[in-house]
């Protein structure tokens, strides 16, 4: 990891602006739970903000949390669903499964969601059944993962789990969270300073261990040090790091070839101060990062979910993923593939135009042989996958991929579509996944596995429950921003 910023020497610091209980860098979901947690616990509490609100990468997301074990909508909705089928499930999505954070996490589920709530907003008693990637209202429950997936049904009962705040569209939900946070925080005396920067982190090191005794800010052209008994960082991810994005995660920084523009940059969610600066930070005072490589990244075909009974192929006709997985899963197979590209195939009868333009819809032809030329995919190959789907599919079964019979149909009725999912012509955009790594109350690990005395992280700066694409669900990293950025502020206060 390159840039990291040097620790400060707190023997070093000649005059302290502030002192207080816990500094927490940073205001969005995980920050702002944090300040409130610690303050509701008693300490005294100062967030530092680079920016000039609160909210970071949090308040542009839509709003979903993701939250089970029975919850109040789930129950009011008719969906049975307990910690435990919640727990099997997320250790089934995740390739190296943190069980006891995935446990406190489920255990925890039906509390964290009656504290959202009681931060002054309701979620909505109401289910929106279809497969969609933002409900399209108000709904206050819908299926945002691989609940009903192969081979997840195996392994857990499926269950809805995405919390959808009552605000519409498919941005800035999450908003009005913080801005209740913000309040909160206000009303239990947090105070908050805006415009002001975190530059590095202050430390004792003395012969036994390094810890962090607190931070260097900026604001402007004025610079300060403040001393605290715990630094809690909350300073989101790096996806707008060019540098670290083409170490770590390079699909996110694939351009897009165009029709009409030439090539654009890509779509990255997030905001300017997602530059990997907090993971650097908690790098700099013995911290260890993990699973930067991993990342969000999806080019959605859905809706409209007709689109799913079609076939994915990669360019030599292969079908390689469950076509009704949750679209990053899809577009985390898609980036497998060779030459990271991929095809969905259509026939007349279930052909829809997407209703998000992510999905360049490429042509129509009159036979399959014909598409399978004009693809440049190997002759025959996609002739005998198609036909080899639709024998079976005829009889409402898919063995090879095991997909749910709603999305299994037979694609016989010429003319056959196909839409482009392949990475740098398809409309991807994503964020990283990676982070510090942490204890279950966001404490920072050292590669011994011991704790940086005094430093904690949460959020997107931080490796807790969501992994990689294959396996993520919407509102996880709301959930788990909130739900760790708890946890950490209240055993920072403890300190």
């Amino acid at each position: 990891m390159k840039e990291i910023p040097e620790a400060v020497d707190a023997a070093d610091v000649t005059s302290w602006s502030d002192e207080v209980d816990v500094v927490v860098i940073g205001f969005g979901i995980s920050g702002g739970s944090a300040a409130v947690s610690a303050a509701a616990a008693g300490a005294r509490v100062l967030v530092l903000e680079k920016a000039a609100a609160a909210g970071g990468t949090s308040a542009m997301a839509g709003g979903h949390f993701y939250l089970g074990g029975g919850t109040a909508v789930q129950q009011a909705t008719g969906h049975d669903d307990t910690a435990e089928e919640m727990y099997s499930y997320l250790v089934a999505v995740s390739p190296e499964p943190d069980h006891e954070k995935i446990r406190a996490y489920c255990d925890g589920s039906v509390e964290h969601f009656n504290w959202l709530e009681d931060l002054g907003f309701q979620f909505e008693r109401t289910f929106y059944p279809g497969k969609v990637v933002v409900p399209p209202g108000t709904e206050g429950l819908s299926y945002t993962g691989n609940e009903k997936v192969f081979p997840f049904t195996e392994k857990a009962k499926p269950a809805p789990r995405g919390h959808s705040v009552p605000v519409p569209g498919e941005l800035g939900g999450a908003a009005m969270v913080i801005d209740l946070l913000v309040k909160r925080a206000n009303e239990l005396g947090a105070e908050v300073r805006y415009e002001t920067g975190v530059t590095n982190l202050i430390v004792e090191d003395d012969s036994q261990e390094k810890r962090v005794v607190g931070v260097r800010w900026k604001h402007f052209t004025e610079t300060g040090a403040i001393k605290a008994n715990a630094v809690i960082i909350a300073a989101g991810g790096f996806a707008m790091n060019p540098d670290m994005v083409a170490e770590h995660t390079p699909a996110l920084g694939q351009k897009r070839r165009t029709k009409h523009h030439g090539v654009v940059e890509p779509y990255i969610l997030g905001n300017p101060n997602d530059d990997g600066l907090g993971i650097r930070m908690g790098v700099s005072a013995g911290g260890v990062a993990k699973s930067l490589d991993q990342l969000f990244i999806t080019a959605a075909a859905y809706p409209p979910e007709i689109l799913l009974t079609g076939i994915i192929v990669n360019k030599d006709g292969k079908r390689f993923v469950t076509e009704d997985s949750y679209h990053s899963r899809t577009s985390a197979f898609v980036l497998e593939q060779p030459d990271q590209v991929a095809y969905l195939i259509v026939d007349e009868d279930h052909m829809q135009m997407p209703e998000m333009p992510l999905i360049k819809f490429i042509d129509g032809w009159e036979t399959v042989e014909e598409m399978e030329a004009a693809l440049g995919i190997p002759e025959g190959n996609l002739v005998e996958t198609l036909d080899r789907y639709n024998k079976y599919a005829a009889q409402g079964e898919d063995p090879d991929f095991h997909k749910q019979p709603d999305y299994v149909a037979p694609q016989t009725k010429g003319p056959w579509a196909a839409f482009d999912l392949s990475l740098g012509r398809a409309m991807y955009s994503g964020f990283t996944m990676g982070g510090l790594a942490v204890t279950v109350d966001g404490q920072v690990l050292r590669e011994d596995g011991d704790v940086v005395p005094g430093l904690y992280a949460a959020g997107a700066c931080a490796s807790t429950i969501a992994q990689d694409g294959k396996g993520y669900s919407s509102g996880t990293q709301l959930g788990e921003g909130s739900f760790f950025g708890r946890r950490a502020g209240t055993h920072a206060a403890g300190r």
